[in-house]
């Protein structure tokens, strides 16, 4: 798990042909701006510089600094690229880094507790937050404004109006 003062923008998910490059995914909202960056880091500390040679369909080949073989590029399958959120600019009105909306406590409008952002994906259609329930299966909600009309990072929860049915067993 990453610090709280990092911020993942993007992952590897495989080696793309056999000089070392890699298949880049990335979670920028302009996502060539993750070569930008500078040296990203791992988890686990390593650290590597991002030349982007060519787009893909939903992802980037990339090269990282010290991988020149297929084998180096396919052993960082599944890891992901962190950079200081100091170096990120601030988000605009009504934006949200994804890693401050994990954590967050979701109420219904009345004030119930319906659980935990755990994770927040995008297949395409628009942001879905993942929200934990303790002894039940998670539940996806679409994060737009009608169905989490407010988001509080400061008291550390937001409040969700689900779409009718959705939290329902």
């Amino acid at each position: 798990m990453a610090p709280p003062d990092r911020v993942c923008l993007g992952a590897i998910t495989g080696a793309f042909g056999v000089r070392g490059e890699v298949r880049l995914k990335s979670f920028c909202a302009e996502p060539a701006a993750i070569a930008g960056y500078g040296p990203l880091t791992t988890e686990d500390g390593r650290s590597f510089t991002v030349t982007i040679t060519r787009q893909l369909k939903g992802a980037f080949a990339a090269r990282l600094s010290g991988v020149t073989d297929r084998d180096a590029a396919e052993a960082l399958r599944g890891t992901r690229l962190y950079t200081d959120r100091s170096r990120l600019p601030p988000p605009g009105e009504e934006e949200y880094y994804h890693a401050d909306l994990i954590g967050l406590a979701v109420l219904d409008t009345g004030g119930a507790t319906l659980g935990t952002v755990r994770a927040v994906h995008d297949h395409g259609a628009g942001d879905l937050l993942e929200v934990a329930r303790p002894g039940r299966e998670s539940v996806l909600l679409p994060f737009t404004r009608a169905s989490v009309p407010t988001v509080d990072l400061a008291a550390g929860r937001l409040i969700a109006d689900p779409p009718a049915g959705l939290f329902d067993e």
